[in-house]
């Protein structure tokens, strides 16, 4: 059976590390606070939202939160990032995304200062991730599949990684995170000629399509470690991830290893997102010492 790469530690771990710094913000009279941004009633938001808040609950972090009708204009939403910008009590912003259509999402993301942006969202926060400059923070997703790695001891250096998705929440922005530890990459995704050749090439295999069970046996081999990004619902509504994992996991091996779907990487990414947080905390404290 393969090593299971299960969130929880991971989240138990980071919480545990993040302590100190809570506690060091709250004696210098600053609460590490969050501001989430939510225009409508989509279900997926809901449920992320209240992720968040359980989350933020548990480590002590404050949310405030910013509901707009689903039929909000552009200024309308304008004018409540410009407020979160300006307000020095909160130290990060998560707007839910994809918004409603009839809004500039490109120009709403963009408003956001890089400073409050913690999960990666503005084009000067994906700069910094392509040109290693602490411009903003990377998206929480991203980050989050480092975070399993490195809890589970599991080195990128010199390792051959796949990355298997393209999207500037995870593919791009993770591919350049490894190649600044120094990991050989493949990038690529599911329209690439006989991408099973390039999975099975790999130590390492990020897994971010968005296509549920995308990834059978035949992409994989024994030894492998996967990680599997993908939040998506079967056609029996089942909670699902890109990998086929009961298909999978065997292949792998007693020497492989593999994230769940559920209890993987998603937990991980919210608890990454209060880390930001928690951090950009830090930063108003050191600024008033």
């Amino acid at each position: 059976m393969a090593r299971l790469l299960q969130g929880k530690p991971v989240v138990e771990a980071m919480g545990r590390a993040i302590e100190p710094d809570i506690a060091r913000c709250r004696a210098a009279g600053v609460e590490p606070t969050l501001a989430i941004v939510r225009v409508g009633e989509n279900p997926s938001d809901l449920s992320y939202e209240r992720t968040a808040m359980k989350r933020a609950e548990a480590l002590g972090v404050q949310v405030r939160s910013f509901v707009l009708p689903a039929v909000a204009s552009t200024v309308e939403v304008a004018q409540v990032i410009e407020a979160i910008n300006a307000d020095d009590g909160i130290h990060g912003c998560l707007l839910f995304r994809p918004l409603p259509p009839q809004l500039d999402e490109t120009h709403l993301c963009n408003l956001l200062v890089p400073q409050k942006d913690i999960d990666g969202i503005t084009a000067m926060s994906l700069a910094g991730v392509f040109v290693s400059e602490p411009h903003g923070f990377p998206p929480s997703t991203a980050e989050a599949c480092l975070q399993v790695l490195d809890h589970y001891g599991l080195p990128v250096e010199g390792k051959h990684v796949t990355v298997a998705g393209r999207s500037l929440v995870v593919g791009r922005p993770v591919s350049m995170m490894l190649l600044e530890r120094n990991a050989t990459l493949t990038l690529c995704h599911s329209r690439t000629d006989d991408l099973a050749r390039h999975t099975r090439a790999a130590d390492i295999v990020i897994c971010a399509t968005g296509k549920p069970r995308f990834f059978g046996p035949a992409c994989f081999r024994e030894g492998q470690v996967v990680l599997d990004v993908g939040i998506n619902f079967d056609e029996q509504g089942a909670l699902c991830g890109d990998v086929d994992f009961a298909a999978v996991e065997p292949v792998l091996g007693e020497q492989g290893a593999i994230t769940p779907v559920p209890g993987g990487l998603g937990t991980v990414t919210t608890s990454v997102t209060m880390l930001h947080v928690v951090q950009n905390a830090l930063r108003a404290v050191q600024a008033i010492a």
